[in-house]
């Protein structure tokens, strides 16, 4: 599926549980040690990810490729990897769409993380 950049509003078709409790959070300037790049599986094909440790090795988690910069290993922008655990049926509001995922909040709780794009279908 793909996510409609004219469309804000969608609902949760598959409920979705975080696989992460303690999500890496990472600040623009913020150094990291680059791990491998995510490798597809018959389950899971999210291209761009990179497996990060922050430099004090207090926490790591994927990391979109795009927000690195893989000379200097300096983060480029803000970043959580917060993830949405929600029911089906659930209404959450687009903020940021990146490889296969949506940056999105929910619209009940205003809790805001992140959902794998296929678990997800725009209202129009």
């Amino acid at each position: 599926m793909n996510v409609k950049k004219n469309v804000l509003d969608y609902v949760v078709i598959e409920e979705y549980e975080t696989k992460y409790p303690n999500p890496i959070t990472l600040i623009i300037g913020e150094k990291v040690i680059i791990g491998k790049a995510h490798e597809a599986t018959e389950n899971e094909n999210w291209e761009n990810w990179v497996y990060c440790t922050k430099t004090d090795h207090s926490n790591a988690g994927w990391v979109p490729k795009q927000i690195i910069n893989y000379e200097t290993g300096l983060i480029l922008r803000n970043y959580s990897a917060n993830e949405l655990t929600v029911e089906k049926g659930v209404l959450v509001e687009r903020i940021e769409e990146l490889n296969g995922w949506l940056l999105s909040k929910n619209k009940s709780t205003g809790e805001i993380g992140w959902l794998p794009i296929e678990n997800i279908m725009p209202l129009y």
